[in-house]
């Protein structure tokens, strides 16, 4: 998926992961893998734009982008529905839309840990760029989106069940670039939020411990689902990405926020989004791809001892 944000390349991150030798790191940490072909966004989403004359340009892109997260919210509700665990390789991250509206509809007391340097809680009425990239989290807010189909391409999720995320089962790690808009939505709601801030303060250990106690205090059983931009980790380590900004995670942290919702035993869905090599010289984006590749795996159950 490309169509959220400006730039091409963030269609390579699933094949660039699998070259890794990924499907093998799992399969040796005791995963019986299934491996589906990526999702045909060219088609789907092309065919989407072309089928409709409605637009909205503060929702760039947004015929495409619906019909993209549609396919992948069906998908991944079918595989939840069969006791599968998803792990969604990105794309741009809105691809969140459509994790989060399968993951919802399959299990709607889902919690949700937000790893990224941004909210994504734009919604059209106030984006300042209009990427879709940015509105994951808005529009699965029904306080701040009563009604998606006000959106070309998104009148699927107000069909059926019509999943949304409610603010106190989100919790973000890491932000460090929020938009005016975004900073009032976070306070009004009361979204549970760590900036790096935060996480220079208390450090990582406590920060973590404090998101999933608020996550899993009512009910330690509960699903999590981690979703987790490359940008969230500073760019010497994760140049190639399309908004990065620094001071972000370091190496370890970025490892740890994944290795420590593991430990918890209630992690069941997984995505990693924005690997984008076009974006830096062959080292950077060797690098960026090699991290991406491990966090996988630190969220797959890779961990030091």
């Amino acid at each position: 998926m490309t169509y959220g944000q400006p730039f091409i390349g963030t269609d390579s991150g699933p094949t660039l992961l699998r070259e890794k030798g990924l499907l093998q790191d799992l399969s040796a940490l005791g995963w019986r893998v299934e491996d589906l072909p990526d999702l045909d966004f060219s088609t789907i989403c092309e065919q989407a734009g072309k089928a409709s004359s409605r637009s909205d340009p503060k929702a760039k892109h947004s015929l495409e982008v619906g019909a993209g997260t549609k396919a992948l919210a069906d998908l991944v509700q079918s595989k939840i529905g069969a006791g599968r665990f998803p792990l969604i390789l990105g794309g741009d991250h809105s691809i969140g839309i459509g994790s989060l509206a399968g993951i919802l509809r399959a299990k709607p007391d889902t919690g949700v840990i937000w790893v990224d340097a941004h909210a994504d809680l734009n919604i059209p009425g106030v984006s300042e760029s209009g990427n879709m990239h940015g509105m994951p989290l808005g529009i699965m807010m029904k306080e701040l989106m009563p009604d998606r189909s006000v959106i070309p391409g998104l009148e699927w999720l107000e069909e059926g069940l019509s999943p949304h995320l409610p603010p106190d089962s989100l919790v973000y790690v890491g932000l460090r670039d929020i938009d005016k808009a975004e900073r009032h939505f976070i306070r009004k709601l009361g979204i549970l939020t760590f900036t790096m801030y935060d996480i220079d303060h208390l450090g990582i250990g406590r920060v973590m411990d404090l998101a999933l106690e608020h996550l899993l205090k009512k009910n330690p059983d509960r699903p999590l689902h981690l979703s987790y931009d490359i940008d969230a980790v500073d760019p010497i380590h994760a140049p190639a990405t399309g908004t990065a900004v620094r001071g972000g995670l370091t190496w370890r942290e970025a490892h740890f926020v994944a290795e420590y919702v593991v430990k918890s035993g209630a992690l069941a869905s997984a995505e990693i989004v924005e690997v984008n090599t076009t974006l830096s010289d062959g080292q950077g984006a060797s690098e960026t791809v090699d991290l991406g590749h491990q966090l996988v795996n630190a969220m797959l159950g890779e961990a030091i001892l």
